[in-house]
């Protein structure tokens, strides 16, 4: 007898068209691609920079920094596995248990411009160029490089922090893939429309042999 497992490979066969096995991964990796961000900016939340650098007025009350850094989070995290949706058939046709749009088909275009343009964001939000003397260069302009007190805290910001910045890329190439998959033409067109991609063309087929009349 099998045992049942608690967490079994996600089903790909509740999609219209298979879903490319790169996307099926990618979009699964994601969330916890992110964690490791999402729990090293908790501390901030009582007032623990993580080795940063003391920086006094840069940190909101703890009463309300608390609800925000959580928030942010949690944001995060329901953010990514709202991803998954571009993957999977809930992302296709709405769940019967959402109000008013339950059990409608999802036009692709209505997936596609919302995530494409949350990537781009994302993509803009996170990503820092380097301009040396410890500045960045980031879509609010030139910023100072946050300073550390010891380098293994800044080597631990370095590994949580940096995979975000794949967060934009993915969403898009997701997306991306989402739309093709979802727009592609058929393989076997030409079958559903009563004819072979291997049969002759209409012109190249033979007339029938008139009776009676002789062989050469």
């Amino acid at each position: 007898m099998t045992p049942k497992l608690l967490h079994r490979p996600p089903p790909v066969d509740d999609t219209e068209r298979p879903v490319p096995r790169w996307a099926m991964r990618l979009a699964y990796a994601l969330p916890l691609l992110l964690l490791p961000a999402c729990l090293w900016r908790l501390p901030f939340a009582v007032h623990f920079t993580m080795g940063q650098e003391a920086q006094d007025g840069t940190l909101p009350a703890v009463w309300l920094s608390i609800p925000y850094v959580l928030g942010l989070s949690v944001l995060t995290e329901l953010v990514a596995i709202l991803t998954i949706g571009l993957v999977r058939g809930w992302g296709e046709v709405t769940p019967a248990w959402i109000p008013l749009i339950g059990g409608r088909r999802v036009r692709p275009m209505a997936a596609l411009v919302p995530a494409v343009l949350g990537g781009l964001v994302l993509t803009f939000l996170f990503t820092a160029v380097p301009l040396g003397d410890d500045r960045d260069l980031t879509l609010y302009g030139v910023v100072d490089s946050v300073g550390y007190t010891h380098d293994a805290w800044q080597l631990l910001a370095t590994v949580c922090v940096t995979p975000i910045a794949a967060w934009g890329p993915i969403t898009i190439a997701l997306a991306i893939a989402y739309y093709r998959r979802r727009t592609a033409r058929p393989a076997n067109t030409a079958v559903c429309h009563g004819t072979s991609p291997t049969a002759d063309p209409p012109g190249a087929q033979r007339r029938p042999r008139a009776e009676g009349v002789p062989r050469s």
